[in-house]
């Protein structure tokens, strides 16, 4: 039996953002699998939290959202599981509250 082959892609470390942001697309047409890992350092503003939103592409350029998101508002390991997800996957983040600063790590693991 073949040994399965995975790969971790560091898309963010230690990474500071004071208003939204996307990760950098990633090619991902050859896996099967795929989980994101989200480090979430800080969370500081007025009632602050960030929404993550996972999205796909056929080609890289033009993204659409896959259903479902999740809302972090406080330090810890988060994780999002994507099924189903063609060639290139990116994580898109909105900020909410006033003053709004976070402090993340973001990984993609793959597997095929």
């Amino acid at each position: 039996m073949p040994i399965r082959r995975s790969h971790t892609a560091v898309l963010e470390k230690n990474s500071t953002f004071t208003s939204d942001f996307a990760t950098e697309p990633y090619e991902v047409a050859w896996a099967t699998e795929a989980r994101w890992f989200i480090r979430l350092f800080e969370c500081e503003g007025n009632q602050p939290d960030l929404h993550l939103q996972v999205q796909v592409s056929p080609d890289g350029l033009e993204w659409c959202n896959v259903p479902g998101e999740l809302t972090l508002d406080r330090p810890g390991l988060y994780t999002l599981v994507v099924a189903q997800f063609g060639h290139w996957l990116r994580l898109n983040g909105t900020l909410h509250g006033e003053d709004v600063r976070i402090r993340t790590q973001i990984l993609l693991a793959l597997k095929e």
